[in-house]
């Protein structure tokens, strides 16, 4: 401006529809070549981790560096199964809520592995905060797929009676706390029970994962100003995706270097991986989880990844971004990247894949031949209408009775 005043500042996405991405502008570390602190290591020794990037598979899909955490055939080809089921669950779901037999649905293609690594990672008795794209958590611990599919179209054996929207999950029994719309409160929430936890002198520590916008919002700072004061065991995951629905991920992260980068200023461990590499995502929880477990604190760990479809099935990205980004992104795709590198090892071949591919398809029509049998959005049944009534209050006041007698049940 002519009077010397500087313009205001509103970050914009490096691309736009109709352009061609390439990604020239990233600057990321290579695979194997990070350093491996000791978990018990010093927050600033993190500083260089929190910039640079955590990776084991290289583009030869070979495992190399510090960071490789060594996983047997077998806990790869199981890491390598929960990932394909995640994504044929989605692709499945998606083509119902196209059909109109369910109301709303969120993928989670590109980001299997951010969620089925770090469950794998972490034991099955500690508390997991997510949001809604890490339902890979629960393939990887064991959850009924006919349970999960029920909740997504509100039928009567949805364990959330109709409260939720789809995908916003919840098990007790897998210690997989119930999902919030309201994004961000996870992470005070995951770092209370991680206190907890430390209080009460347990084994058990807490993870929890939000997207990258929602480092924006209050509850991101809180979570990690309660983690630093308290030195809580809490695992925080920023999933930065790229996009928070069609805001860039700079609109959030704006002048800082990296997301992992905000932990330092509060005395955090932080490390920023590579979120489409299985063996990176497995190695950096298993770091910061042993971290917690030791009562050295908490982690901030930013896993790099990409949203490769739409934020949801009410979202189209064609409006905000190129359609050959997802294609172009340099970190490749978490699935392929991991069968190739068992293939190398002479543990797989593309005929097992297309084998557990049609398992996998076939496992999830069944279950949802079987969900459909406990009644439809449309038709019904649905939780009776008492139950809303239920799980309110552990005694009933007189409010919840004279509203049941107004309706008569």
């Amino acid at each position: 401006m002519s009077n010397g005043q500087t313009r205001f500042h509103v970050p914009t996405p490096p691309y736009r529809p109709g352009d061609e991405p390439d990604f020239a502008h990233l600057d990321l570390q290579k695979a194997g070549e990070a350093p491996r602190p000791d978990p018990a290591a010093s927050w600033q020794e993190t500083q260089d981790l929190a910039t640079g990037l955590v990776g084991v598979l290289d583009h030869n899909h070979q495992a190399v560096g510090a960071w490789n955490p060594g996983l047997s055939p077998e806990v790869l080809r199981e890491g390598l199964s929960h990932m394909v089921l995640t994504r044929i669950y989605d692709e499945r779901m998606l083509k119902l809520q196209r059909q109109g037999k369910m109301s709303f649905y969120m993928k989670s293609t590109g980001e299997e592995a951010v969620a089925v690594a770090a469950a794998m990672a972490l034991k099955p008795t500690d508390m997991v905060f997510p949001s809604y794209r890490q339902q890979g958590i629960l393939f990887a611990r064991g959850r009924n797929i006919v349970d999960m599919m029920c909740h997504c179209i509100s039928n009567s054996r949805d364990n959330l009676k109709g409260r939720q929207l789809p995908v916003h999950y919840t098990w007790a029994e897998g210690n997989f706390f119930t999902i919030s719309g309201n994004l961000g409160t996870q992470f005070p929430q995951a770092a209370g029970y991680a206190m907890a936890c430390a209080y009460k002198g347990e084994d058990q520590i807490a993870a929890s994962w939000i997207g990258d916008g929602t480092t924006a919002e209050g509850d991101f700072h809180a979570g990690l100003t309660l983690a630093s004061t308290y030195r809580a065991p809490v695992i925080f995951n920023v999933v930065n995706n790229q996009w928070a629905i069609s805001s860039n991920q700079n609109i959030a992260r704006g002048d800082a270097p990296t997301f992992a980068a905000k932990g330092l200023g509060y005395g955090l461990a932080s490390i920023r991986a590579d979120g489409n590499d299985f063996l990176a995502v497995y190695a950096a929880t298993q770091w910061a989880a042993e971290r917690a477990r030791q009562g050295k604190g908490a982690t901030v760990l930013e896993l790099f990844t990409y949203r490769a479809d739409a934020h949801s099935t009410s979202d189209d990205p064609t409006k905000y971004r190129p359609k050959t980004e997802s294609a172009r992104w340099p970190l490749g795709d978490p699935i392929e990247r991991l069968k190739q590198h068992l293939i190398g090892k002479g543990e797989w071949d593309e005929t097992r894949q297309a084998k557990l591919e049609e398992q996998m398809t076939a496992l999830v029509v069944k279950s949802y031949k079987e969900a459909e049998s406990h009644g439809t959005l449309h038709e019904g049944p649905l939780s009776p209408t008492e139950s809303i009534f239920e799980d309110v209050y552990a005694k009933p006041d007189w409010r919840l009775r004279r509203q049941r007698q107004d309706l008569g049940v």
